[in-house]
């Protein structure tokens, strides 16, 4: 079973140390063997077909990307294909930009850092940084996500400065990529595709709360759905 975290790693980066050994709390506590690598994303465009059939699963991890164009095709990859993928911080906001580009065709969606000018800007600046900032989160009871925590209120870390623009919310919602975790006044935190084997984003960073004694329930969730795709 092998796990593909598309990112350009930086070993000064905590989110993305966190992201290993995430991994391996959790297949420590499932009691599997798991393989993960890093996908650097400027190697994407042309090694594409060779990752398609590497990995059983994909988890877009934090950080600034090389490539955005060789995430998104991982992203629309797993959707169309119902691989399993998790996206978390920035990985949450590159999954909403991909569905926008292809599954709402609007051509133009951008991400404020890395295109301010464009004219459709899915992903904005957050009025407040949650950089370093832990929050509650409430749980739609009625989603994938739910069956994971298993309760409508969690707290968790993030180190986000951008997210799902307010412009964009009911029609990313209604139009398929469900917004099933909110802050304490509604701004989306988590999205799901519900018919998706695993199809989850969080704009906050759950790896940063998991331990060898204390995993995190989504990266169990994660590693269970890649290890029954690696054996369907």
């Amino acid at each position: 079973m092998k796990v593909g975290i598309v990112g350009d790693f930086s070993p000064e980066y905590p989110s993305q140390i966190a992201t290993n050994n995430a991994l391996m709390h959790s297949s420590g506590k499932l009691g599997v063997s798991i393989e993960y690598e890093w996908i650097p994303t400027a190697t994407i465009s042309k090694q594409m077909d060779i990752i398609k059939g590497a990995y059983q699963g994909f988890w877009i991890g934090p950080g600034y990307p090389d490539s955005i164009e060789g995430v998104l095709s991982i992203i629309r990859f797993a959707r169309e294909n119902n691989v399993p993928l998790l996206g978390t911080c920035g990985g949450f906001q590159y999954i909403i930009v991909e569905y926008a580009k292809n599954k709402l065709m609007l051509e133009n969606a951008g991400h404020e850092e890395q295109d301010p000018h464009a004219t459709q800007l899915i992903i904005s600046k957050l009025a407040c940084s949650l950089v370093g900032q832990k929050g509650e989160v409430k749980v739609n009871k009625s989603s994938r996500i739910f069956e994971i925590y298993q309760v409508e209120n969690v707290i968790e870390q993030f180190r986000c400065n951008y997210g799902l623009s307010p412009e964009y919310e009911k029609q990313i919602h209604e139009d398929g990529l469900r917004i099933v975790g909110t802050d304490s006044i509604g701004n989306p935190r988590i999205v799901e595709l519900p018919e998706h084997k695993f199809f989850i984003g969080t704009l906050f960073v759950p790896q940063l709360s998991s331990t060898l004694d204390s995993t995190h329930c989504i990266v169990d969730s994660f590693i269970t759905t890649v290890l029954n795709q690696s054996e369907d």
